[in-house]
């Protein structure tokens, strides 16, 4: 078969199948890297204090620059619109994780918008204290809202800081932002809730990926390809040299060795 291979039309067939397996060998190796490109972390800062006028609207969706910064805001306290949060898991250095109660109030900021601020979180079996009243300037970490459905309603629970159920509680929400604050440093008579930085994690494209190995089988496909259509012809010629073989065999005469030759007829004199 290797003697039939280095034929100049096969060679010339192979030396296509390559150029198309190495085409597509470049595709494969385009695609993984549009993948771990996108896998990429692109590093923001979180940590420097923004204007939260400069990264969010009201009633707008949260974009992925501002979730996780720490913000500024001005604004007042709505009195009378204090909820508090049963059952707020809490990372603490010195207790470890355990469960408490937040306390998330209604601030209208110099803008009028609505914005909900987690102070903190009160101690085990204590009330909410005295809070402050009137104009506030505050710092903190924007986050983005929770769901409502992990509350439990039924049993009189409260667990969730969902923007979506918060607005159907306070009286005039109004325009409202659809993440929630919470403060840097919480007020006297409150523990301050744990606001690590966002973790950003860069994971692959698995389409990209998945594109790739599909270059990479179409490349192998054409190289296999020229060596099924080499075994093809391999096989074709051979049973063609056999059906001629075959051929040549039954044109000879059969012949007897045990008969005895046919008398020659006697020559006229």
């Amino acid at each position: 078969m290797w003697k039939l291979a280095r034929r100049p039309k096969w060679i010339a067939l192979l030396i296509l199948a390559l150029t198309v397996a190495g085409v597509f060998a470049a595709m494969g190796q385009w695609q993984l890297e549009r993948a771990v490109e996108e896998a990429i972390v692109v590093e923001r800062d979180t940590e420097t204090p923004t204007p939260l006028v400069d990264l969010a609207e009201p009633q707008q969706v949260m974009a992925s620059d501002a979730s996780g910064r720490i913000v500024t805001v001005d604004g007042s306290w709505v009195e009378g619109d204090e909820l508090v949060m049963t059952g707020r898991q809490t990372l603490t250095e010195v207790n470890g994780s355990r469960d408490g109660d937040w306390v998330v109030r209604h601030l209208r900021t110099a803008d009028g918008a609505s914005l909900a601020v987690a102070v903190g979180v009160l101690p085990e079996g204590a009330s909410i204290p005295n809070l402050d009243q009137g104009a506030a300037t505050l710092t903190g970490r924007y986050v983005p809202s929770e769901s409502p459905q992990t509350s439990n309603f039924e049993a009189g629970e409260r667990t969730a800081i969902a923007v979506a159920d918060l607005v159907n509680l306070w009286p005039e929400p109004g325009p409202i932002y659809s993440g929630y604050l919470v403060l840097s440093e919480a007020p006297e008579g409150f523990a301050t809730i744990p606001a690590p930085p966002p973790v950003i994690e860069g994971q692959l494209n698995l389409l990209n990926v998945f594109y790739a190995i599909e270059w990479v089988l179409f490349g192998g496909f054409a190289v296999y390809l020229w060596w099924r259509l080499l075994r093809d012809e391999y096989e074709k010629q051979l049973a063609v040299e056999e059906n001629a073989g075959e051929a040549a065999r039954n044109d000879q005469p059969t012949r007897d060795p045990a008969r005895a030759p046919e008398p020659q007829p006697a020559a006229l004199n």
